[in-house]
C-alpha cells in the first residue's frame, strides 16, 4: 500500500488523532513516540504496522516500554 492509499484508509476509517501525528512527523515536530507495544497505535495490526513503518519513514523513533511504566 502506498503512503497516499494508507492515508486515504486512515480518514475513511476516522483516524484523526493518527492522521495528526503522521502530519506532524511530516512537518518535523515529531521525534519520537512512546507506545506499549502489545497495545500499538490501533487494533488492525497490519494497518498498525504500516502507520509505524511510514513514521519511522519519517524520522520518528518509536520506543517501546512496558505496561508497568505508563
Amino acid at each position: 500500500m502506498t503512503n497516499e492509499e494508507l492515508l486515504k484508509q486512515l480518514r475513511e476509517k476516522g483516524f484523526e488523532e493518527v492522521l495528526e501525528l503522521i502530519e506532524d512527523a511530516q512537518r518535523g515536530n515529531l521525534e519520537e513516540l512512546e507506545l506499549v507495544k502489545s497495545l500499538g497505535l490501533l487494533r488492525d495490526e497490519a494497518l498498525n504496522q504500516q502507520v509505524l513503518q511510514l513514521l519511522e519513514n519519517e524520522g520518528v523513533s518509536i520506543i517501546y516500554v512496558s505496561e508497568d511504566d505508563v
